[in-house]
């Protein structure tokens, strides 16, 4: 299909809710799925939300393999998550660095969840439910925040730890999201 130019911070659409998506296992559904995965492995990215490419829709994709960008983290099984609904399971948080596609070469230490449930539905309306914790948790976290107007600096607590990933990371190579 194709690679989208992935909107910026400043964009309107991103802090807007994005509209539920009605009919599953449609041509057009299939496409936009096709273009967010197009465009999530052209940028190297760990997840991309609708919005982000300029459909204001409830549809997220995410997945992340071992991967030397993410040294740290436990694979996440690609998914297509598409109305989510989460469910805070643990009070606790944790902070954690996060990076977006839409607000490039930045980082910002971010606190999450460390464990919730999501339920949604697959792009055939196949239902979803999955109990998860850690880095799997703040990439869903991350990604159904893009589908109620929310980037990932609101979320940041002290802007001290927010800045340009090579100043923060010097001589370090940081995947963006």
């Amino acid at each position: 299909m194709a690679v989208r130019p992935v909107l910026r911070m400043g964009d309107p659409l991103l802090l807007q809710v994005a509209a539920p998506v009605e009919q599953f296992d449609t041509p057009e559904l299939h496409a936009l799925i096709q273009d967010m995965r197009d465009t999530m492995e052209a940028m190297q990215g760990a997840g991309i939300a609708a919005p982000q490419i300029g459909v204001s829709r409830q549809v997220v994709i995410f997945g992340v393999k071992k991967n030397p960008r993410y040294p740290d983290a436990e694979e996440v099984p690609d998914t297509v998550l598409i109305n989510p609904s989460l469910q805070v399971l643990s009070e606790d948080m944790e902070e954690g660095w996060e990076g977006c596609l839409s607000v490039p070469g930045m980082r910002g230490l971010v606190p999450r969840h460390t464990r919730i449930r999501y339920t949604g539905y697959d792009q055939f309306g196949n239902p979803i439910d999955r109990t998860v914790s850690g880095f799997h948790a703040r990439v869903v976290q991350h990604e159904c925040d893009h589908l109620w107007g929310i980037l990932y600096p609101m979320r940041i607590r002290d802007l001290r730890y927010f800045g340009f990933a090579d100043v923060l990371f010097p001589d370090q190579e940081i995947p963006d999201e």
